[in-house]
């Protein structure tokens, strides 16, 4: 079995080794072969993607497509469904109950599957906010309703998904895709050195930027009970070594 990684330029990062660590570096690593790709940022499937798909048709392959974030793929927000019940199982265990789920959003299928698996639960008072990182709110919306409303048809889900379910919150993206802005390298700080939880600019710094911003508002209400859910993103933290506050 082997594994194609098609990597678009999604962020105008002026670093020089921007294109070399990360998860670029560990697909390397493990021996995968990787197609860099100029195109920009956008959550749709890309040409970039199809053509890989091509290429290994053309030398006798037979490919499994998984897109950006297993988002536009029919199995790509179960994981997460199931997470909610695997949640919801320890929270029995420990005799606690998570009123709010926080979550960084971009290519949705995380964020939508959460959606779903709290839906199955058939409960009213857990509120799942996905931070949105994307800096592209409408398109994010759409999909990550679109990967809720399918995943939960497919999990049993015997209603339709209320809008109000759905909830991504905007003004923590920073300027663009990719590139933090001081609240991100604030909630970086915060969350390192209060916590000793690394997070990273793309996108857990922003969903941390997020909940702090939405706990110092009265958002999210003193009282409540969070679960924050980190996604990783830590190899990333080496391609904004040049960054002020960030390792300059």
């Amino acid at each position: 079995l082997n594994a194609v990684t098609v990597q678009e330029h999604w962020v105008d990062w002026d670093d020089p080794g921007y294109e070399t660590v990360g998860n670029i570096q560990l697909t390397r690593i493990m021996g995968g072969d990787i197609r860099m790709d100029r195109a920009g940022f956008d959550i749709g499937i890309r040409d970039s993607w199809r053509q890989a798909l091509d290429s290994v048709v053309a030398t006798g392959g037979k490919p499994y497509p998984i897109p950006a974030g297993a988002s536009d793929h029919p199995l790509g927000g179960l994981g997460f469904a199931n997470w909610v019940r695997e949640v919801a199982s320890q929270e029995a265990e420990l005799d606690l109950f998570f009123d709010h789920i926080v979550v960084c959003t971009v290519t949705g299928s995380t964020h939508a599957g959460m959606i779903a698996g709290a839906a199955l639960e058939g409960r009213d008072d857990r509120t799942i906010i996905g931070i949105d990182a994307s800096k592209t709110l409408d398109k994010t919306v759409a999909q990550v309703t679109s990967i809720a409303r399918a995943t939960a048809e497919a999990i049993g889900v015997t209603r339709e998904l209320r809008d109000d379910e759905i909830t991504v919150v905007e003004g923590y993206a920073g300027p663009v895709y990719g590139v933090p802005d001081e609240r991100t390298i604030e909630a970086i700080h915060l969350a390192a050195r209060t916590e000793g939880m690394l997070t990273d600019p793309v996108y857990e710094g922003k969903s941390m930027a997020g909940l702090i911003g939405m706990v110092r508002s009265d958002e999210i209400p003193s009282g409540s009970r969070v679960l924050y859910a980190h996604l990783g993103g830590q190899p990333a933290l080496s391609a904004y070594a040049h960054t002020p506050g960030l390792g300059s």
